[in-house]
């Protein structure tokens, strides 16, 4: 196959508006995350993925998820989400603990320290979504924006009662 075929073929499989489309929301998501990411790490010297891991298990019965639930909530492969806790384990914010119905399975649990360490953070974080997403936008804007977005997700329902859906990433 030549190049202008191959340049053909990949301009038959999307079209130059959905292209343009999804470069956007590429390019969005990306300095969110980085502007995001810096701000955590500025102020309290807490990696976005760690301050994730954070809430998770805030929002989880009990500050505690096994391992594998938490790997899935923070997108993270088992080994990446190992290292992470590891770290966050030493650093006294998450704990260890066998799983009661379980012997094999291992839950992290969100410490006092870890608690304390996420309500300071969450202030900035929120602060961050406000600047760099939500501040942007109309409520109107932001209602359809949510909806657009979620349907990329099948997982996702209907909003909660009250809107929103915690601290978030």
């Amino acid at each position: 196959m030549t190049v202008d075929e191959r340049t053909a073929e990949q301009e038959s499989l999307i079209d130059p508006r959905s292209l343009w489309a999804w470069r956007q929301f590429l390019r969005a998501h990306s300095y969110v995350i980085r502007q995001l990411e810096s701000d955590l790490e500025a102020e309290h010297h807490l990696p976005l993925a760690s301050f994730d891991v954070l809430v998770q298990l805030s929002e989880a019965p009990d500050g505690a998820l096994r391992m594998n639930e938490l790997a899935e909530a923070v997108l993270l492969s088992r080994s990446g989400l190992t290292r992470l806790v590891d770290r966050l384990e030493r650093d006294g914010l998450v704990a260890r603990r066998s799983c009661p119905s379980d012997a094999r399975g291992t839950l992290a649990t969100l410490t006092p320290e870890g608690r304390k360490r996420l309500r300071a953070a969450s202030r900035t974080h929120l602060a961050g979504v406000s600047k760099h997403v939500t501040s942007h936008f109309s409520p109107d804007e932001l209602d359809v924006l949510a909806n657009l977005l979620g349907r990329l997700d099948p997982r996702v329902s209907t909003p909660p009662p009250g809107g929103g859906c915690g601290q978030g990433v």
